[in-house]
């Protein structure tokens, strides 16, 4: 059992790079587990893996991404192209002082952990990505017809206006609904976990800024030029956790990322949808457990520096 609990969760604002940031945060040291969230999400989405995480030593610190929650909230769509938010990760690293970084991400959130831990913004000393293929397999997989019609949403979401009317009304009734129908087990998504993210998904401006991150991405050209700067292999120790049953992304996505990522793990979780970490705390916490464990029973302490 935990020595930790939600109610131990500090919250705080910090600036970064300019940008003031509401983070959540637990444990202590200077081994820091950095938590990306994804979209429609919030730090509440990583409120299962912070205790475990902080047993193992870590400092665990879960953001408000940029546009999100209680953090600063940019009008511009430029301000979310993709260099923006890696220049985010970097700057949250900095401001906490940490000698050791872990990055774990999920869904957009692991679309920036890609991005940073191959341009090598700050060292890293582990990776883990959870339902969010590499970029070069995805690149391959959009090629396809089936992926294609998977994706339709990232398309959607180019229109002006309209996808922010669609998803915010109600309250952002959509977002929540969303989640719980896409899931194997809506047990886990009731009313109580869902009102978070329609409260963050209707705050004023909060939809537009979430929606920009597939606009500066797409419309704003940030993945072509990323595509440009090329994929060279990732050297950190890497976790892939993918749930099977995500029906935006296929698992073919997957397939062939150890080209592109020198020591990878992937673990495949059967009966499991996209919202991996909060549908399967479980055998997300266990994997995780244990393939940290082993990386520094293998590898040994990072060297710091």
């Amino acid at each position: 059992m935990s020595t930790f609990s939600l109610s131990s969760i500090r919250h705080e604002r910090i600036r970064a790079g300019g940008l003031g940031f509401h983070v959540a945060s637990l444990g202590e040291g200077d081994r820091l587990a950095l938590c990306l969230h994804g979209f429609p999400e919030t730090w509440f989405s990583w409120r299962h893996q912070m205790p475990l995480l902080a047993d193992l030593g870590y400092r665990v610190v879960a953001p408000d991404l940029r546009g999100y929650g209680e953090s600063d909230r940019p009008s511009r769509m430029e301000d979310y192209a993709i260099e923006r938010l890696l220049d985010d990760v970097a700057n949250l690293i900095d401001a906490s002082g940490a000698r050791e970084t872990i990055l774990l991400a999920h869904d957009w959130g692991a679309v920036i952990a890609w991005f940073f831990a191959m341009r090598g913004l700050r060292p890293l000393s582990r990776l883990v990505i959870m339902n969010v293929p590499h970029p070069a397999p995805m690149a391959r997989e959009l090629r396809s017809l089936g992926q294609l019609r998977r994706s339709w949403y990232a398309a959607f979401f180019q229109i002006p206006w309209l996808p922010e009317r669609l998803l915010g009304a109600r309250g952002a009734f959509a977002v929540g609904e969303a989640m719980r129908r896409s899931s194997c087990d809506p047990s886990r998504f009731p009313d109580e976990v869902l009102d978070v993210y329609r409260h963050n998904a209707a705050a004023p401006g909060a939809m537009t800024a979430m929606l920009h991150y597939y606009r500066a991405l797409l419309r704003g050209g940030g993945g072509r030029r990323q595509e440009k700067l090329g994929f060279p292999v990732i050297e950190t120790p890497t976790l892939m956790i993918w749930g099977e049953e995500d029906i935006a992304l296929s698992i073919e996505t997957t397939y062939g990322t150890g080209e592109w990522v020198r020591d990878l793990t992937i673990r495949y979780l059967a009966g499991v949808s996209h919202w991996v970490q909060q549908e399967a705390p479980e055998r997300v916490n266990a994997w995780l457990s244990q393939w940290l464990r082993e990386r520094d029973a293998a590898l040994g302490p990072p060297a710091h520096g």
